[in-house]
């Protein structure tokens, strides 16, 4: 069923889609050339309210739906995915664990600084030797009194070197497996927090990818996001929202490169006509605009029934699974479509191929959301 966007969110779309273009893809390209991090774009989306979007106005946040939030999210992504991750990490992840699991003291304390974007938020769930496995990981925190020893390296982690705050699972308890780990909040600054020198990525190069490394970092017990023992429930909880946005990211990405190569498309000349006159590219561009509306209507899906208050993660996953896998086909059939212009970097569908390319692998890659699926589907009793 088509979804019916409210006057709001149509303004809303509106609204971010003229910054996007205006501000932030200006300087998409060089960026990606530099790895320069947008600070200054992150302090004008605070300004906007797009990095507090989900928090309630009672801790400086717009309280907007996720509809809405997906809807900006893609925008951005339409105009530098870089900016895009950053801002999905910061708002589906972190802002919503602390605002779901946080005490009220550290809503007060935390929640106003992301809206405004004072302060970038991380979060660190995986290690070297647990990615899809993160009953697997091997960071760990002993008590100590009132505070919380942490020891142990997380790898691939979104503005590790940028955020002023990281959410940081670790076992407080090795004999519990899943039920063992714990959530921490962490501050920039705090003793025993490292981070390490950014990743050179393939894509994303604007958004600094890097370790986080805990020597000994002291943490206060009050610090513990939740209850002890409900890390990994935290964590998946976040990962669910955070898919939502992959998703988004990627309808956003897959529209860029898109219009890039419909534009291209009527320009381009070949056998003495526009080679958008070509049925088989025009078959082409088809597939492209299906596969973008479909999974537009499983990202609208999956917000919608988190907006209403049910269960969303196999509709999450669902989402993330076929837009990401989609984005990575539309951005490689618009390569395609520019012939060698598509592999140099003065088209913007070059710089769109290779940022889509991690969407399959981050935040549970193609193959774990397919066992989500099916394990929900299998699992389901309530299923004739």
């Amino acid at each position: 069923m088509f979804y019916q966007l409210t006057n709001e969110q149509i303004m809303i779309r509106s609204m971010v889609r003229e910054f996007a273009r205006k501000v932030i893809a200006v300087t998409a390209a060089e960026r990606d050339r530099t790895k320069e991090f947008p600070a200054d774009n992150f302090k004008k989306m605070g300004e906007l309210g797009l990095m507090g979007m989900l928090i309630p106005p009672e801790y400086n946040g717009e309280g907007a739906d996720t509809i809405s939030y997906v809807l900006a999210l893609s925008e951005i992504a339409y105009s530098c995915a870089s900016t895009a991750v950053v801002m999905s990490v910061h708002n589906s992840i972190v802002c919503e664990s602390i605002l779901k699991f946080g005490s009220e003291e550290q809503k007060k304390k935390y929640l106003p600084q992301l809206a405004d974007a004072e302060i970038i938020g991380a979060f660190a769930l995986t290690e070297p030797h647990a990615g899809s496995d993160p009953v697997a990981q091997s960071t760990t925190a002993v008590r100590d009194g009132d505070d919380f020893i942490l020891n142990g390296t997380k790898c691939f982690i979104t503005s590790g070197k940028n955020s002023g705050l990281v959410i940081v699972t670790a076992k407080t308890d090795e004999t519990q497996k899943h039920k063992g780990i714990s959530a921490f909040i962490i501050g920039k600054g705090t003793p025993g927090l490292i981070a390490g020198e950014p990743e050179d990525k393939m894509g994303l190069r604007a958004s600094d990818t890097t370790d986080i490394i805990l020597e000994n970092c002291r943490v206060p017990a009050s610090n513990m996001l939740g209850n002890e023992g409900e890390g990994f429930m935290i964590a998946m909880s976040g990962l669910d929202c955070g898919r939502i946005g992959i998703a988004a990211q990627s309808v956003g990405v897959a529209r860029a490169a898109f219009d890039a190569a419909v534009d291209y498309a009527k320009k381009r000349e070949q056998f003495g006509q526009k080679i958008s006159k070509f049925q088989g590219l025009r078959w082409i561009i088809a597939d492209m605009a299906t596969e973008i509306e479909a999974a537009s209507q499983l990202m609208f899906t999956a917000a919608a029934t988190k907006d209403r208050g049910e269960n969303f993660t196999l509709q999450a996953s669902m989402a993330k699974l076929f837009a990401s896998e989609m984005v990575n086909r539309i951005t490689a059939k618009a390569v395609q479509m520019h012939g060698g212009y598509g592999f140099i970097k003065d088209y913007p569908v070059e710089r769109l191929y290779r940022d889509a390319r991690v969407f399959t692998i981050y935040e549970g890659t193609s193959e774990i959301q397919r066992v989500v699926i099916s394990n929900h589907i299998l699992n389901d009793r309530r299923r004739s």
